[in-house]
């Protein structure tokens, strides 16, 4: 189900809204802020407010590395041509990046309900671009022929060690691959509904 916003009347209602990662195990902190003025950040010594309204694009996108695979992003865009990235995994140390799903969620869907709120036109879109996607389709369908034939050849000769070990190779790679290409179908989304497949998944209250 796509995650809802909250209906809120005012842009900027609300207190400030914080939100920070580590590119890299080198430099600082990215940080960003939701304020009544707009989008602040503030990146490799650089710093800017953009106004809500001045965002023009906004894509939501699933992007797994070997050290974590839930890693979400979401890259937004301003009319004047200015480009922004924001992770949801931080650097911590040498051999661990630290997941802040449920930090980078919270952000995101506030950033949507406040340029709602501002009468933003901007265009939003999620997964990959089109041409991408569709290479990326035909790089796997050429894969899973070779693999067939592989898997074939491994049962004409009874090399079942061989075959076994095909299966199990295309089950995790389907596993994994197949994740990453089923999230990040193009689309165009709406204020109000967010592709929970782009997102992190929300914490559940275990209060009762």
């Amino acid at each position: 189900m796509p995650t809802t916003l909250q209906d809120r009347s005012e842009a900027g209602e609300g207190a400030p809204v914080r939100y920070a990662y580590k590119a890299s195990l080198i430099g600082s902190a990215h940080q960003f802020e939701l304020t009544d003025d707009g989008l602040s950040w503030r990146i490799a010594g650089r710093s800017g407010v953009w106004h809500y309204a001045d965002i023009s694009a906004v894509k939501l996108s699933y992007r797994p590395v070997s050290m974590q695979q839930q890693r979400f992003r979401a890259d937004i865009d301003n009319a004047k041509g200015g480009r922004i990235a924001i992770l949801s995994t931080s650097w911590q140390t040498a051999t661990l990046v630290a997941p802040q799903g449920h930090l980078y969620r919270d952000f995101i869907v506030e950033l949507h309900r406040r340029m709602q709120a501002a009468g933003s036109t901007a265009r939003l879109v999620g997964g990959l671009g089109p041409k991408t996607y569709t290479a990326a389709l035909a790089l796997l369908a050429c894969l899973a022929v070779a693999m067939t034939g592989l898997l074939v050849m491994a049962l004409l000769a009874a090399n079942w060690m061989g075959a076994l070990f095909l299966v199990g190779f295309a089950a995790l790679f389907t596993w994994q691959v197949g994740g990453f290409v089923t999230r990040n179908r193009p689309r165009r989304y709406r204020f109000d509904q967010l592709p929970d497949g782009l997102l992190p998944k929300p914490v559940r209250n275990q209060a009762q």
